[in-house]
């Protein structure tokens, strides 16, 4: 079964998310992935992942993720957040958060925190791909 990730970026933190994809490229093409709208678009232009997108943020895209991870559907969030910039959808992104805690699926919400996470989730996908062979 392939990990499935979602990868959320505020406009302020786009590029750090599409320089951590380039990182985890070769992994992350090997997963589900899932994005928000702009951040989607990019890692599909700029990096040829395969992305199912959902709408912007604002426009929902957070609600669409957390829904999908409520459903058992997410493995992870990678959702690089601009702490000093005000969100007007501040409660999607918490209600989001708020699910990953109630879920009990990892959350990464900055860079060092997501290189954590996807090195971990990387290694036992090699582990598990050795195991196999």
């Amino acid at each position: 079964m392939k990990t499935r990730i979602a990868l959320i970026a505020h406009d302020k933190k786009k590029d750090d998310m599409i320089t951590l994809a380039g990182e985890y490229r070769d992994f992350l093409a090997t997963c589900e992935l899932t994005a928000t709208g702009t951040t989607g678009g990019r890692l599909i232009n700029e990096l040829g992942l395969a992305v199912e997108r959902k709408h912007s943020g604002p426009f929902g895209g957070d609600l669409q993720i957390g829904a999908l991870l409520v459903e058992g559907l997410i493995d992870c969030v990678i959702f690089l957040r601009d702490p000093m910039t005000p969100q007007p959808h501040e409660p999607d992104i918490n209600a989001l958060v708020r699910a990953c805690d109630v879920h009990n699926v990892a959350c990464a919400t900055n860079l060092s925190t997501a290189h954590l996470v996807l090195s971990q989730l990387q290694a036992q996908a090699s582990a598990a791909a050795q195991a196999a062979a």
